[in-house]
């Protein structure tokens, strides 16, 4: 399979995942400051919405298409 159909198949099931869960948090740590007696720690939290999910799905079929339309000329 060429690499446009690989990145499309991760693509697909990416957006399929988001899609079913209806959308993805996540929590992605920042800043962590040891003071001794103390420790600081910041985060950042984010979300991925549904419509990204169905963005990706489309994008994923479109490059399975082309990769598969781009062997056969070959």
């Amino acid at each position: 399979m060429r690499p446009a159909g690989i990145i499309g198949v991760l693509l697909i099931v990416f957006g399929a995942i988001v899609l079913v869960l209806r959308g993805v948090s996540y929590v992605k740590d920042r800043d962590k400051v040891d003071l001794g007696i103390a420790q600081i720690e910041t985060e950042e939290r984010g979300f991925i919405p549904p419509i990204v999910g169905g963005i990706a799905l489309v994008a994923g079929i479109a490059l399975v298409f082309a990769g598969r339309r781009g062997g056969a000329a070959v």
